[in-house]
């Protein structure tokens, strides 16, 4: 039913609106087209760029997926991607997200993808939010139905231990807004 990934990876691409100009590179198993000329994929590789913000990524997947709703897996890792930007939430099938290796900063920002309500497996490791000693547990607690995180099993103890994370975090903000 779906081809081979799109593969959009070490392109140069500083831009998503760059990537249009582009052709995927062509893997082991053939890229097909269909009559649109659009690839009939779940997957996109947009992996080791310099892309900077996500601002034009549903016209790039609209762009070359058949069928954009359906894009199941996203690799954006080895950019420079500073923030997760709210549009990644709008790809509502998605099920495995690349981050590892940008420049994503706020730990706050992975509370984002919580809205995503089939993402099983995410990395984030190598940019500036894991030397944070919450960031396991922040996202484990954020993204309650992830199996792996950073190539990794998310197992259930973890899972406890995020729950109690969140749930000392919640008290505590709470406090801090009774006592300003």
């Amino acid at each position: 039913m779906y081809g081979a990934p799109v593969d959009l990876s070490f392109k140069n691409i500083c831009s998503l609106e760059d990537a249009w100009t582009e052709e995927p590179s062509r893997g082991l198993r053939p890229l097909k087209r269909n009559s649109e000329m659009k690839y009939p994929s779940c997957s996109l590789r947009l992996n080791n760029n310099n892309i900077l913000d996500l601002h034009d990524l549903q016209k790039t997947v609209n762009y070359f997926l058949a069928e954009p709703s359906q894009l199941a897996w996203l690799d954006l890792s080895f950019n420079s991607i500073s923030h997760i930007d709210k549009v990644l939430c709008e790809l509502r099938e998605l099920r495995v997200l690349y981050l590892h290796g940008n420049s994503i900063f706020l730990l706050s920002e992975v509370d984002r993808l919580g809205a995503l309500p089939h993402l099983h497996s995410i990395t984030l490791h190598g940019n500036l939010i894991e030397t944070n000693k919450a960031y396991r547990n922040r996202g484990i607690s954020a993204l309650p139905q992830l199996k792996t995180m950073d190539f990794s099993a998310v197992t259930r103890q973890e899972r406890v231990m995020a729950e109690i994370w969140h749930q000392s975090n919640s008290r505590i903000r709470s406090n801090k807004l009774l006592k300003s």
